[in-house]
Formats: structure tokens, C-alpha cells, sequence
């Protein structure tokens, strides 16, 4: 099957989106595209990660699909080098390591989500979507004025930069950590389950997962909390959840720059 790049098309449909397929396995490739395709995406296929990274500094894509063990430039390598560019593109890693290790350290490169080898395609559509319905619950809708600041205490937010602040000072988060971030903050006050934020954050929800969202939850604390053991913006329901801290200044809102 001969795969060439989609031309960006002015006036697409909304539903249509640019995936960028990073695999040297021309089988996984093929499939994982046939199927992505059938959700009406336009695919490109780069089959080592030196012509990957190309194609996505190229911009224009909604999601990267990408292998970890690649010829050429390897995934970690390749997630670092995007995240330090200036433009946010979702990246779920795909992978036949499966260590907790790996995992930790594909998400802090910046990858959005973490899938196994062997998978289910159902299981990789149903990521696929949950990161598309994140993004479009977190992006500010087009033609209004950009996104508002999210102002609690010493902390701001500015979700069309995905950069955080504190007291003045930026602190580097994970695409994941970042949503579940929002999640709190622009909903102060209100208790999540650990259910609740892997079904909203994470797009889906598994029995037995919930030590995924108190591991994000001591990371995501480790780097915005002065005594992470004390925290002050998000805070523990003991028996129920977390939620965020609602007697801050939280919700005061302002146009964001530009």
C-alpha cells in the first residue's frame, strides 16, 4: 500500500483529522492506518523516526501515533525534541516494552498516552477518540477570543499556551499532567473520584486503574505544591476523591495575550 502525504485541505469537514503514524512495523502501520481511516482521518505513514520527525515538525498534524523502538531517531528522542518546539501535538506512544519504568518515562518526555504491544484496535480507537474529546473539551472554540487565564492564588494557567506559573516562575508539566491540571482548576471545589478523572482526563475509565491517578496526582503535586505532603491548590477527599482548592482566588479570569 503506498501511503503519500495528505495536502492540508481548506474548508475540511470538522470531523476530519490529520494523524502522522510513526511504525517500522509495515503491518501494525497499515492496519493501524486502514482503521484510522475508516474514522474519516487523513494518515501519513513514516516508517523510521528520522522522516517522522520531519513530516511532524511540519506541523498541521492532530495526532501523532508513535512507535518508542524505531530506526533512525528512537521515540523517546523524537517526543523530547517535539515537546521542546512551540507548538502542542498529542502524542500516544506505541510500544513493545511495557516496564512501569518505560512507561513513567514516555509520559514525562511528553507522550499524552501509552499503548502496549500487542494491542487491540479497539482499544487503540478508543484512545484515539479519548484524546480527540480531551482536546476539544480543553481548546477554546474557534473565533472567540482565546482562552482565559486561570488565576488561583500564586498559580496561573494559560490553557491556549498549556504553560503554568508559579509565583512568576513556569513550571514544566506532561500533556497529561496539564489536563488533569485544568480539570481541577476550572472546576474548584467540586470532588472528582478517581473513576470520575479517568473518564474525563484520561477519556476512558478500567477497573484497577485508579493507581494511574494517584501516581499523576503525586507527580502533578511533586511540581506545583510547595510540601507536596501539604498541598495547597489540589487537595484529598479522603474516601471519595481529590478536588481542587476552592478558597484560593481560583476562577478569576482575564483575557489571555494575543
Amino acid at each position: 500500500m503506498n501511503f503519500m502525504i495528505a495536502p492540508k485541505r481548506e474548508g475540511r469537514s470538522a470531523v476530519t483529522r490529520r494523524i502522522l503514524v510513526v511504525e517500522d512495523n509495515r503491518d501494525i502501520a497499515d492496519l493501524v492506518a486502514l482503521h484510522l481511516r475508516d474514522l474519516d482521518c487523513e494518515v501519513q505513514v513514516a516508517s523510521d523516526g528520522d522522516t517522522g520527525f520531519e513530516y511532524a515538525v511540519a506541523g498541521g498534524w492532530d495526532l501523532i501515533i508513535l512507535d518508542l523502538m524505531l530506526p533512525g531517531m528512537e521515540g523517546l528522542e523524537f517526543c523530547r525534541r517535539l515537546r521542546a518546539g512551540d507548538h502542542y501535538t498529542p502524542i500516544l506512544m506505541l510500544t513493545a516494552k511495557s516496564s512501569e519504568v518505560d512507561r513513567v518515562v514516555g509520559l514525562e518526555m511528553g507522550a499524552d498516552d501509552y499503548l502496549t504491544k500487542p494491542f487491540s484496535i479497539r482499544e487503540l480507537i478508543a484512545r484515539v477518540k479519548a484524546i480527540f474529546r480531551r482536546l476539544e473539551a480543553l481548546t477554546p472554540k474557534a473565533g472567540g477570543e482565546g482562552g482565559a487565564l486561570v488565576i488561583a492564588g500564586r498559580m496561573s494557567i494559560d490553557p491556549d499556551k498549556r504553560t503554568v506559573e508559579i509565583g512568576g516562575d513556569e513550571v514544566e508539566l506532561t500533556a497529561r499532567e496539564f489536563d488533569l491540571l485544568m480539570q481541577f482548576a476550572q472546576n474548584p471545589g467540586r470532588v472528582y473520584s478517581r473513576q470520575q478523572l479517568l473518564d474525563l482526563v484520561w477519556g476512558y475509565g478500567h477497573d484497577g486503574y485508579e493507581h494511574t491517578v494517584n501516581s499523576h496526582i503525586n507527580r502533578l503535586r511533586a511540581k506545583i505544591e510547595q510540601d507536596p505532603s501539604n498541598p495547597d491548590f489540589v487537595l484529598t477527599v479522603w474516601g471519595v476523591g481529590y478536588k481542587f482548592n476552592d478558597r484560593l482566588a481560583a476562577a478569576q479570569a482575564e483575557p489571555a495575550d494575543g
